[in-house]
């Protein structure tokens, strides 16, 4: 592609906020209704800033990659972004925003439940769309990953929640860490849009817990959550080797969800030890697909993916299947070298046909690191930077960081021309913010017409 074609792609972008109300309007046309309709537990006889200021300010500032409350104040608070705020929540303007004290404020007494409420309504307009049905497993079933991560750490004790963790224990440089960490579950709605659909914050209930709170524990609590919030969702677990245990077994069947689970031979020695005796007895079924990888300033490889795997394996009352993978690749020297190999657990029959779609979807467990967190948290919201110190609050920041992701995440992939022209995440809130700062909307600009947008996965 030449540079007139990719300036004159650039100069259809125009508006940047614009395109992103659109996108908006698109998929979630009562979205701000909806934030209208939170319960404010504010008095309101003495308030002056409305809950959907607030809310949307907020969706705004992680959509615009602001780091700190600080900066949120002093880059919002110019003639213009302020107008274009209040145009948009078509409310009687002011002056000013709130200051993020009265943001902070606001936050600590909003029930997390009135933002999870928003974010459902917003998976089930997704779902509904029907425009991400090709994403399912099987056709079948909707893919959901589940990882924990670290969020906040202190030297001190941050509250009665925080979790512990000592190092160096024993020695004179004996410390104890503070810290909150949270399990998130995200549906695979494409390899490019991996969204948040349910949260859960590991916490201790008190202060000096006999036992901590941890991973597995927190799951039961999500598990729970999403059947209550999605009781017919076809759901197929992906997750790791920490997860290959019959407490998840069981909360799976109950649930009537599937699983494709990394395993490791230590995760269920019994279960290995058969699998290996029936594989060295070849009795295992096998697979081996060849694939051309092509670079853009690399030589071609072929890659070939080895799968074998055993159906109908018993593990206490529990039919599953073990896949192994191995995957090999050639470069020009034409020197065969062994790259990687997995193994999962799974509560599905595996089948010569669909063998391969096991394999590649067993893989993509790493994108909740790599689209989520590693995103989140290294270059686009900064998710581990506390936003406040109050616990309530800090969890309603990181809730309105997953709202507003899906609504980046949509609009990234559906205006085609940002990847075209090669627009990073950094440049592309900043393109946002710019406009949001500078760019007059008018009342044509917050007409939207129906439309069809075209998906961009590429």
């Amino acid at each position: 592609m030449g540079r007139a074609e990719v300036r004159a792609m650039r100069d259809e972008i125009k508006n940047d906020l614009k395109e992103f109300l659109r996108i908006q309007n698109h998929y979630f046309p009562k979205l701000i209704e909806d934030i209208k309709k939170v319960m404010d537990k504010r008095n309101q006889g003495y308030i002056t800033y409305e809950i959907e200021v607030i809310l949307y300010m907020m969706i705004l500032k992680n959509v615009c990659s602001i780091v700190s409350m600080q900066e949120l104040n002093d880059t919002f608070n110019e003639a213009e972004c302020v107008k274009n705020i209040y145009k948009i929540l078509k409310l009687e303007e002011k002056d000013y925003l709130p200051h993020y004290i009265t943001i902070n404020e606001c936050l600590s007494r909003l029930e997390t439940s009135e933002l999870e409420k928003i974010r459902k309504d917003m998976i089930y307009g997704m779902i509904r769309k029907k425009s991400f049905d090709d994403a399912k497993f099987l056709e079948t079933h909707w893919l959901v990953i589940v990882d924990g991560t670290q969020l906040f750490k202190f030297n001190e004790r941050h509250c009665e929640h925080c979790l512990t963790m000592t190092v160096n224990k024993g020695t004179e440089n004996e410390k104890t860490i503070y810290y909150h960490s949270v399990l998130e579950a995200k549906i695979v709605f494409s390899d490019e849009l991996i969204v948040s659909i349910g949260t859960e914050f590991i916490e201790n209930d008190e202060e000096c817990p006999t036992k901590q709170d941890c991973e597995r524990k927190a799951f039961k609590r999500l598990a729970a959550s999403l059947k209550k919030m999605f009781p017919r969702l076809s759901i197929c677990l992906l997750a790791d080797s920490l997860y290959a245990c019959e407490p998840v077994f069981e909360i799976c069947k109950n649930n009537n969800w599937e699983f494709l689970i990394r395993y490791k031979d230590g995760s269920i020695p019994t279960l290995a030890e058969e699998t290996a005796a029936i594989m060295k007895m070849g009795e295992a079924e096998e697979k081996t697909v060849e694939i051309d990888e092509i670079y853009a300033r690399k030589p071609r490889e072929n890659v070939k993916h080895k799968m074998r795997w055993v159906n109908d394996l018993d593990y206490n009352g529990y039919t599953v299947a073990v896949m192994e993978l191995k995957i090999e690749k050639s470069g020009m020297s034409k020197k065969k070298k062994l790259w990687n190999e997995f193994q999962w657990v799974t509560s599905l029959r595996i089948k010569g046909s669909n063998a391969y779609e096991f394999a590649d979807t067993g893989r993509k467990r790493w994108m909740i690191e790599n689209e989520g967190f590693n995103i989140q948290k290294n270059h686009r919201y900064i998710i581990t930077h506390a936003n406040s110190l109050d616990y309530n609050a800090m969890k309603n920041h990181y809730l309105i960081t997953q709202i507003a992701d899906m609504l980046l995440q949509l609009y990234e992939c559906g205006i085609k021309n940002l990847k075209i022209i090669r627009r990073t995440i950094e440049k592309i809130s900043e393109g946002l913010l710019e406009c949001l700062r500078k760019l007059k909307l008018t009342r044509n600009d917050l007409k939207f017409e129906k439309m069809q947008v075209r998906k961009d996965y590429s």
